[in-house]
């Protein structure tokens, strides 16, 4: 019998904040965190705006000046995310056997900005100034490797790397490990910081973009008819998860349950959806049976909703199939309309906001959703967060690659 797993640990890094009630507070007051990026000179660029996390490594506290050039800035928001959620819990590790917990953090892309500054120096300087700590600190498991470290925790430790929905697939297979009673305790999620000049460049080239220079708050907007491709955003989503008679016993307070996961792969288009949404509803299915819910038990959907043209409309299409007659009662909505695009990182800060909507009776909205597509014909909450008893919430992140991931959080 599969052991229940619950979340008692929030924490996320976002260009709308870091604190838990800052970010909420901006994000159901429908603000925008898109605007001109500072990171690096875009001048030369088409795409001249972002996602951009205002960061300090040394006031953010966690690390000290030596030991965050050791650290790439994705890295760095994996630590704080999860510094943040574990003190959201209230566990305490030196209390907990090291070996019934474990860490599992995703990346899509992992140390770009390291790989681009060691590129340079390579070229520029030679072989010799590459940096030693180059290697640690560009791969994608750096990550899940430094939060583990943090803490001295020693069981299930590893990373995943499919793209936006990387934090996604990295919370289901650490809720896996609690099911099966590999662990007790897990911390899991995404991080991402691919706001650099090859990321931008890469993005922007194979037109996934919004070029909308001239307004980029309103450049992300999902399921609107004049929506002209993604904002490139950076940030980290973390959750502490545990079994629940472990959470109970110490009295945790619990954001909610996770009881679903469903995973599946396109094999299509590398970059391209499958236009008929058939991986996405099977990925939506399977955490649906995994959970023992029906479809209509759901209330919420956080959707991938990237804003783009091919994206959302794959994604109504197989909301449809799904949920079938129920798809026009569903509340939807995309928080990546005011946060921007977090690739690897998405699944983990959008989970925390379906936590929080469970816990807090209201929707963020879908910002910038004027005028709504014919064919993205739901309710995608435009423009205005909505009070909504929530009890049961579906997380969905889908990546380059074909990757589907779901994720069904509910009401205890």
């Amino acid at each position: 019998m599969k052991r229940r797993v619950v979340v008692t640990g929030l924490g996320v890094v976002t260009s709308l904040g870091r604190a838990i009630d800052t970010f909420w507070e901006r994000l159901v007051g429908g603000d925008s965190g898109v605007g001109p990026i500072t990171l690096f000179d875009v001048s030369g660029f088409r795409v001249q705006f972002g996602g951009e996390v205002p960061w300090n490594g040394e006031a953010e506290g966690i690390a000290n000046p030596k030991e965050l050039r050791r650290l790439d800035r994705f890295t760095q928001f994996a630590m704080a995310s999860a510094a943040d959620a574990v003190r959201d819990s209230g566990l305490d590790f030196a209390m907990e056997d090291p070996y019934r917990c474990g860490v599992v953090i995703g990346s899509g892309i992992g140390g770009l900005s390291e790989f681009e500054a060691q590129h340079e120096r390579l070229l520029t300087k030679g072989i010799d100034k590459v940096s030693p700590f180059t290697i640690p600190k560009l791969m994608v498991n750096s990550a899940s490797g430094h939060v583990s470290t943090m803490y001295g925790i020693k069981g299930p430790n590893f990373a995943v790397a499919t793209a936006c929905a990387s934090a996604g697939n990295a919370i289901g297979e650490a809720l896996r490990a609690i099911q099966s009673a590999d662990a007790d305790v897990m911390v899991a999620g995404g991080s991402e910081a691919a706001l650099t000049p090859m990321g931008l460049a890469g993005f922007q080239n194979m037109r996934a973009l919004s070029f909308r220079t001239d307004a980029p708050q309103a450049a992300s907007r999902p399921f609107d008819r004049d929506r002209d491709g993604f904002v490139l955003a950076e940030g980290a989503g973390v959750v502490v998860m545990e079994e629940f008679e472990h959470a109970r016993r110490r009295g945790a307070r619990i954001h909610g349950e996770l009881m679903g996961y469903g995973a599946s792969g396109d094999a299509g288009h590398i970059t391209q959806p499958d236009e008929e949404g058939r991986g996405a509803a099977r990925a939506m299915r399977k955490a649906l049976e995994d959970a023992g819910l029906s479809p209509d038990a759901v209330d919420y959907i956080n959707a991938h909703g990237t804003s783009t043209p091919l994206g959302d409309k794959a994604e109504t299409v197989a909301m449809k199939q799904v949920f079938g007659a129920h798809a026009g009662r569903l509340l939807v909505s995309s928080t990546k309309s005011q946060l921007g695009h977090t690739l690897g990182a998405s699944g983990g800060i959008e989970l925390v906001a379906c936590a929080l909507s469970l816990g807090r009776g209201v929707i963020a909205p879908t910002i910038n959703l004027e005028n709504p597509d014919p064919e993205c014909d739901l309710d995608y909450v435009p423009n205005t967060a909505r009070e909504a008893q929530v009890r049961v919430a579906m997380s969905n992140s889908f990546g380059f690659g074909g990757h589907n991931a779901s994720l069904v959080l509910a009401k205890v």
